[in-house]
């Protein structure tokens, strides 16, 4: 019970905070939007190039972690879409589901809720998980949506242009460029090192507040038989197969066991609603299975977390 009051409440008043924010209207209709550009232009990437650029070579050398978290999301997603499109939809909304099954919102509840709950040490692992999820997953999902909507598109043509735009992606390139300063470059200067701890500091906490806004401007009830099973599979089946191959096949440890599968238990993110706004598809059920998922989340990570102290 400690757990759920000290560490896993904490970060869901957050994003009540930022809901009452909006149903108050102390914050506008674009406040979730603006606020949101600061933390994805802003004070996300210097907290991803500041972790990085502190990170040793061999600290990111972790491939047990990276498959067990990697895989299974990769499992939840092409289950999803496969499912779908036997079902007869359409690829590019086949591949939003998938997404809505396996996107995890690491950078937005991810960072505060490992800090809080595992400690600094766990900045690393969340970084990774957050470039896995946030770049290579992303990445996968717009290239499918990209090669359903094009109109006898190549595929080479696809992919550069999904290339081109991870390129130009700040939560890309600001990890990247943190790790070759790691291993080219010398120790940060006190005063950049600052600089960008004071943005690093502000990330979370607006990112938390956004994504409450962000569920606060979303109207109508959720569609929840038709987000039953993305939920379903977004909650219990991805931690657990995270869990199962962690555990089993690449045997962790059983701190990065308990942060891979917390981090895999995450709710939804936003990534896949920006998406189906960015493509003009039907995106409803994508904000009801952010809405659905991130409040029955704070059950299932509070039972997560607390299960990972106890056996600790």
């Amino acid at each position: 019970m400690s757990v759920l009051f000290s560490i896993v409440l904490p970060i869901f008043a957050l994003i009540g905070v930022g809901w009452l924010a909006r149903q108050r209207d102390w914050m506008g209709e674009h406040g979730a939007f603006e606020l949101n550009r600061f933390v994805v232009y802003l004070g996300m990437p210097a907290l991803l190039f500041q972790i990085m650029a502190k990170s040793s070579w061999k600290q990111l050398d972790q491939p047990g972690f990276i498959a067990a978290f990697g895989l299974a999301s990769a499992a939840i997603y092409v289950l999803t879409v496969a499912v779908r499109r036997v079902r007869g939809g359409a690829l590019a909304d086949a591949s939003l589901e998938g997404l809505n099954a396996a996107y995890a919102n690491v950078g937005f509840i991810g960072f505060p809720l490992c800090l809080a709950a595992f400690g600094p040490s766990s900045m690393t692992p969340v970084t990774i998980t957050a470039i896995l999820t946030v770049c290579v997953l992303f990445g996968v999902a717009v290239t499918v949506v990209e090669l359903g909507v094009s109109q006898g598109g190549s595929a080479a043509r696809i992919i550069a242009k999904v290339g081109w735009s991870l390129l130009q992606n700040p939560m890309l390139l600001a990890p990247a460029l943190g790790a070759l300063y790691a291993g080219l470059a010398p120790p940060l200067p006190a005063g950049a090192d600052r600089f960008l701890t004071l943005l690093a500091q502000a990330a979370s906490p607006c990112a938390l507040v956004s994504l409450g806004l962000f569920i606060a401007g979303q109207r109508g009830r959720p569609q929840l038989p038709a987000l039953s099973v993305q939920v379903a599979l977004k909650l219990i089946g991805q931690p657990l197969l995270t869990w199962a191959l962690a555990a089993w096949v690449f045997h962790l440890p059983a701190p990065l066991t308990g942060m891979a599968v917390v981090l895999a238990a995450l709710p939804t993110g936003t990534g896949p609603f920006m998406l189906a706004n960015m493509y003009q598809r039907e995106a409803g059920g994508v904000a009801g299975s952010i809405l659905v998922s991130t409040v029955l989340s704070v059950l299932t990570i509070s039972v997560l977390v607390s299960w990972f102290h106890t056996t600790a």
